[in-house]
């Protein structure tokens, strides 16, 4: 009798904790801010992981995953990182666990919310690294990734065009906006690959599309502090910018650097997501204390910006305003604006300040 009626109290105490929870989340969504519609509307996240082989998240990836139904988003991004692998003595057990914690925190309620899922994989889910021999270190890691995907009962609900090499590289659209989704995990893409890419941004249904949309994990440019190093970003940025920007890519989205930058260099926007797990990172040469962040993504296909961010501050549930950021990164490789100024808006001293940094003109030129 006594063993039942813990057992009761247990669950009666799990259904009040649940209930205070939701409470919560409700109670925190009328305050929010929720910004114009666009003609689509985005909820990016970035970043979900724990320490290595973790199967618990951050309290900040469950109160985004409550608090994105109130944004009536058509769609959530996930600029890689979703579990904590790219550990060589992970069993494959841990793994799948990982995977089905994952599910259950992030994937579950975004399915039964019906809202597609869109996603690149990051280091810690399917790490691209290549081993003395050209094979990849963390094979196991990608064949149970590819599993957790491949299962029906996991389908991300999104509208696929090609999903040959699902979940690496692949293509899928959403009210003529075409999305790509390359192997950012590691810094390098292999040649038949981005073969692949630009036969893709070639095609017809990229081009007739409204716009189009690049998803990796790797930044092109290095945004944070730790990060700001070759192997942390896609390598020949400048090479790939161009790519991008011939097939009139609009925005790559990335994650793995944990800071919100909204920036652009050249004709490519750039949004370095935030992050939601563990290790927020402070942007390079920025006292601004790090931040777990959210990004609603809003597109307007009739304005001549095309999209609008509105960036929360997680755990304050306060917006992240382009006057509170840098103007401008310097990061190893490349300086990047913040995506509300112009080349013509910094001064000699801004631009003297790259050229002093990185020792090389090129690298502070814009085009």
């Amino acid at each position: 009798m006594m063993f039942l009626k813990r057992v009761l109290i247990g669950f009666m105490m799990a259904i009040f904790l649940s209930w205070c929870g939701q409470m919560t989340a409700s109670a925190q969504s009328q305050e929010l801010y929720n910004p114009p519609r666009g003609d689509v509307r985005l909820v990016v996240i970035s970043d979900l992981n724990g320490a290595y082989g973790s199967t618990d998240y951050a309290p900040e990836v469950d109160k985004a995953m409550k608090l994105i139904p109130f944004w009536q988003p058509d769609m959530v991004l996930c600029s890689g990182d979703m579990v904590a692998g790219q550990n060589p003595i992970l069993t494959p057990e841990q793994i799948k666990a990982m995977w089905a914690a994952f599910d259950d925190h992030v994937a579950a309620p975004l399915r039964q919310a019906n809202l597609p899922y869109g996603f690149t994989v990051g280091n810690h889910d399917a790490s691209s690294a290549l081993g003395i021999g050209g094979s990849f270190l963390f094979q196991k890691e990608k064949d149970l990734a590819l599993e957790y995907w491949e299962n029906p009962q996991h389908d991300p609900g999104i509208e696929f065009i090609d999903r040959d090499d699902f979940p690496f590289y692949y293509t899928f659209e959403y009210k003529d906006i075409f999305f790509m989704a390359w192997d950012g995990s590691s810094n390098y893409i292999p040649p038949e690959k981005m073969a692949w890419v630009e036969q893709t941004l070639a095609s017809p249904k990229a081009q007739n599309a409204k716009m189009r949309i690049l998803l990796g994990h790797l930044p092109l440019y290095a945004v944070s502090v730790g990060r700001n190093q070759p192997g942390e970003v896609m390598r020949n940025a400048d090479e790939l910018r161009a790519m991008l920007e011939k097939y009139r890519v609009h925005t790559y989205i990335s994650g793995h650097h944990h800071a919100y930058y909204p920036a652009h260099r050249g004709k490519l926007e750039l949004l370095h997501t935030g992050i939601l797990g563990s290790g927020p990172r402070p942007l390079i040469d920025s006292k601004i204390p790090p931040q777990k962040a959210i990004t609603v993504l809003d597109i307007n296909f009739d304005s001549p910006n095309l999209t609008t961010y509105t960036t929360y501050d997680l755990k304050k549930l306060e917006l992240i305003e382009y006057n509170h950021l840098p103007r401008f990164l310097v990061g190893h490789n490349g300086i990047v604006l913040r995506r509300d100024l112009e080349w013509n808006d910094l001064t000699r001293e801004e631009i003297f300040r790259c050229r002093q940094r990185l020792k090389k003109d090129e690298l502070c030129q814009w085009e």
